[in-house]
């Protein structure tokens, strides 16, 4: 039975549904994932034979590909946000813009030779659970 997967963008002008069972759950340390991210990884689920539906904004989405290598980017041109798109792969979805966590657990760390220096141990890093307070104030 194929799973129905629902996003959307951060500005909420982009919507899509996903049908189908996704094949991977990567975090991809690669430097191209940490540029387009900002971040120490991107975390995509990986479909092959999945069906991508626009509900919303289809005309907002903008691509980008790195010239000379197969990594591309779908976004909203209105907020920025990730989006899914296809590559030679298959369909990629940033797990981020899923509405709901997905059921999935990630299944591997990918490109883990160019892993940022500061994700590490990162479980011992103090954890609040909303934005810390200024204490000058």
């Amino acid at each position: 039975m194929k799973e129905t997967f629902a996003g959307s963008c951060l500005c909420g002008q982009v919507k899509y549904l996903v049908e189908g069972n996704a094949q991977g759950f990567y975090l991809c340390h690669c430097e191209y994932c940490q540029k387009d991210t900002g971040s120490a990884h991107a975390a995509n689920l990986f479909f092959q034979n999945a069906v991508l539906t626009w509900l919303a904004g289809e005309k907002l989405i903008t691509r980008f590909t790195l010239p000379n290598t197969k990594h591309v980017k779908a976004f909203c041109a209105r907020c920025g946000s990730a989006l899914p798109n296809q590559q030679p792969v298959g369909l990629v979805v940033p797990a981020g813009s899923l509405d709901d966590a997905p059921s999935l657990t990630p299944t591997a760390h990918l490109f883990i030779a160019s892993k940022a220096k500061w994700d590490e141990k990162l479980e011992q890093v103090l954890a609040f659970e909303t934005l810390p307070r200024d204490k000058r104030r």
